[in-house]
């Protein structure tokens, strides 16, 4: 039975949905680059088409309005409006279509959540270093400002940046996502820290600029499995798993609602590892100069899809790798059960553990949004589909600093003690 107030929503991204991929003048993205390349993608499949999302948005309306949604998180393709990622030159055609995108949704009683950045960077900033130039974080502070100032009077949820551990490490470390960079050990860090600066400039911008007025809440999407030791009596396998959060939900969560810096473990086995290979440090530091990141988020938004048991090991020998850095390997337990996708199991208990971890941890004091789980299967024709649930109750209070503690145990939204001490998160607590 769930609370009246539980928010019910469907999660979409702007490259996996809209097609249109030219239509009305919207620029080239990374991820076209990526699927138009050969070999890159499983059937030389792309984006091109996907769902038409962008030429049948009513029939999409219909199917929230049918499933009786109270919310839809979207996310804006920056190459769309702004087809070289600058505001020089505004694509009004995008403008007009996400204006009403969100009219038709208000129009129906469905509250936007809106992301403005979900892994598709415009190619024309790519060109210039994409995320691994810091002035890539300078342009989306000015992509942010745009969408703030046209789309904010109406938008009161905010996501800045989805997934932002993706983004640097399969797109930069491995390969394997857009743009397709291998420069193992390095530029995921760089990039990272970039999307970090990029998220706080924008966080500042809205504080200072719009909240008054648009009295919205941002923030960012930080993805993370549940981790626990292979062996729960081994200390190794305890090390190994604390080394992998902290580089994973850490990387990011850390700065933002922590310490205002990397995790200490994260950063001490980079630089340990750094020294036995004889280079220097590759971990950015944050500048003093620069809008601080701490305390940047209204919400903590949690994206949750699975569950791994952790060992030590897993590195890359003599060779510069984040595996290396981390020096943590993952074990799927064969007693959970697989969808869909391979690395997919189903591990319900795992979310409700690592939102007890973000808890216990002291990692939050405000609201807790799980903005991405669900359920992948696998059609007869073979191909991938998806569901995702969207739980976004908010606290009526904007700032973190005032926010209730919220989280999300199960699925439902419970209020929680400020007192807590950190336990096992296997134990039951209130």
């Amino acid at each position: 039975m769930f609370p009246r107030d539980f928010a019910w929503g469907a999660g979409t991204a702007a490259y996996q949905i809209e097609g249109g991929w030219q239509a009305d003048g919207k620029g080239p993205s990374i991820w076209d680059t990526f699927c138009h390349e050969k070999g890159r993608v499983f059937g030389e499949q792309n984006g091109d088409e996907a769902c038409s999302s962008y030429e049948l948005w009513e029939k999409d309306l219909e199917c929230i309005q049918q499933l009786g949604l109270t919310h839809y998180r979207l996310s804006l393709s920056w190459a769309r409006l702004l087809p070289d990622g600058t505001t020089r030159h505004v694509n009004q055609k995008g403008v007009q279509y996400y204006n009403k995108v969100i009219d038709d949704l208000l129009a129906c009683s469905v509250s936007p959540m809106v992301t403005l950045y979900h892994f598709d960077l415009p190619q024309a900033l790519q060109d210039q270093g994409g995320w691994k130039s810091a002035a890539t974080a300078t342009l989306f502070d000015s992509y942010a400002k745009f969408c703030f100032q046209t789309f904010g009077d109406r938008v009161k949820l905010w996501i800045t940046i989805n997934e932002p551990y993706v983004c640097a490490k399969l797109g930069h470390e491995d390969g394997i996502h857009a743009p397709g960079l291998k420069e193992p050990g390095t530029a995921a860090y760089l990039v990272g820290h970039n999307m970090l600066r990029a998220h706080a400039m924008a966080w500042h911008s809205y504080n200072s600029r719009y909240r008054t007025q648009q009295e919205g809440a941002v923030s960012l999407a930080i993805n993370s499995d549940w981790l626990e030791p292979l062996h729960a009596g081994r200390t190794e396998d305890i090390d190994a798993t604390e080394r992998l959060l902290a580089f994973t939900l850490g990387w990011f969560a850390w700065p933002v609602f922590v310490t205002g810096d990397y995790p200490e473990v994260m950063r001490s086995a980079i630089d340990a590892q750094s020294e036995k290979l004889g280079c220097g440090s590759r971990l950015p530091s944050f500048s003093k100069d620069e809008p601080a990141v701490l305390g940047t988020a209204d919400f903590f938004a949690l994206n949750y899809y699975t569950s791994r048991k952790v060992k030590p090991g897993a590195g890359c020998g003599e060779m510069l790798c984040m595996k290396s850095d981390r020096d943590a390997g993952e074990v799927l337990d064969p007693s959970w059960p697989v969808c869909g996708v391979s690395w997919l199991a189903v591990v319900p208990h795992g979310l409700r553990k690592l939102l007890k971890y973000i808890k216990l941890y002291k990692t939050i004091r405000s609201t807790c949004e799980d903005t991405s789980h669900g359920l992948c299967w696998t059609t007869s024709s073979g191909r991938t589909g998806s569901a995702f649930v969207l739980d976004c109750s908010m606290s009526t209070s904007r700032t973190q600093s005032e926010a209730e503690p919220y989280t999300s145990l199960g699925g439902s939204m419970r209020r929680l003690s400020r007192n807590t001490n950190v336990v096992n998160p296997d134990e039951e607590t209130e």
